[in-house]
């Protein structure tokens, strides 16, 4: 147990979040944009990352000589998983749960989208041009998920409650998942990925996963097959996949994370008729924030109480003690 009120820093990216003033009856808070990061750390207890984008931790991490814990309002933690973080006693924490229905929710969207065409006749729309067409059925197809942690296993709910046969895919290749069924091995992914219409990602970004989808893999896609992804823009080699979707190796991609944010008005992903971009915003519903505080709420109070805190990272590994990526 804390016998004394924790001093918690807030990297924010330039606004405060207002909701944080809930936080106040528990804790010293202290906010720090990148710039003062570095200042606010010393005797600093907590850091609640909310600026989960941020590299300023890597940078001011020497300055942190009192932290014992570090929480991220995102489920990602790639950016803290740098050398010195991990090889400290100092504990880790995400936001896993918040975003999992919510994203599930988006990909099941683009699989409609893709399905019924819709893209296309938001497109015509705004020509006022009527063109009549013929859609695809989504029952009975097939998808992969790539990720089998909570945000994968609450894809694959969605998508097989729509009617699609899922399988997934990751760290190590089982059967009998609860949820996908068959898991496949990540490393085996370009020998599997042509038996799918569907490949979602939803990996956490790791040393293993970083550029997992690259030119090999996409030139054994069906060419009807439809990427998307609710992961991290670096799971996939982007100049590879704009040169897969020029070639037609894939039908299409629905891209919510890039290489790259806010994406570059120079890429050429903007004006592909078969792509969906969106600004990474799969996970982000009304009440997001709210939930995010309340999280880190509950670990807080667990933090002083010195009990037992939610959603503990692997630091090693990347992901929640547990669960697979």
């Amino acid at each position: 147990m804390i016998h004394r009120t924790p001093t918690v820093v807030v990297l924010h990216g330039g606004t405060p979040p207002a909701e944080m003033a809930r936080i106040q009856a528990h804790a010293e808070l202290r906010y720090a944009d990148a710039d003062q990061l570095a200042d606010a750390l010393p005797g600093a207890d907590v850091l609640f990352v909310w600026a989960f984008r941020s590299e300023a931790v890597t940078d001011a991490w020497p300055r942190a000589d009192a932290l014992r814990w570090v929480h991220a309002a995102s489920a990602g933690v790639d950016r803290l998983l740098f050398p010195a973080l991990q090889d400290s006693d100092v504990l880790l924490t995400n936001s896993r749960g918040v975003f999992d229905r919510p994203m599930a929710e988006y990909v099941l969207a683009t699989v409609l989208a893709f399905a019924k065409d819709l893209h296309t006749t938001l497109r015509l729309q705004d020509r006022k041009q009527w063109q009549h067409r013929v859609t695809e059925r989504v029952a009975g197809k097939s998808a992969l998920v790539v990720g089998t942690g909570p945000i994968g296993r609450a894809i694959a709910r969605q998508l097989t409650a729509a009617g699609l046969t899922v399988s997934g895919a990751g760290r190590v290749g089982r059967s009998d998942d609860p949820d996908f069924g068959d898991v496949h091995a990540s490393s085996d992914l370009s020998h599997v990925i042509g038996a799918f219409d569907y490949v979602v990602l939803a990996a956490p970004l790791t040393e293993q996963t970083k550029g997992l989808v690259d030119a090999e893999v996409l030139a054994h896609c069906r060419p009807t097959a439809r990427l998307i992804n609710v992961g991290r823009g670096e799971l996939v080699v982007e100049t590879d996949l704009i040169a897969a979707l020029r070639a037609g190796q894939l039908g299409g991609a629905a891209l919510d994370v890039f290489d790259t944010e806010p994406l570059p008005e120079t890429s050429p992903l903007w004006e592909m008729p078969n792509v969906l971009v969106s600004p990474h915003m799969s996970g982000d519903t009304i009440g997001w924030v709210d939930e995010l505080v309340d999280l880190f709420l509950e670990n807080l109070r667990s933090y002083t109480d010195g009990t037992q805190l939610r959603n503990v990272v692997d630091k090693q590994r990347g992901y929640i003690s547990g669960t697979e990526h």
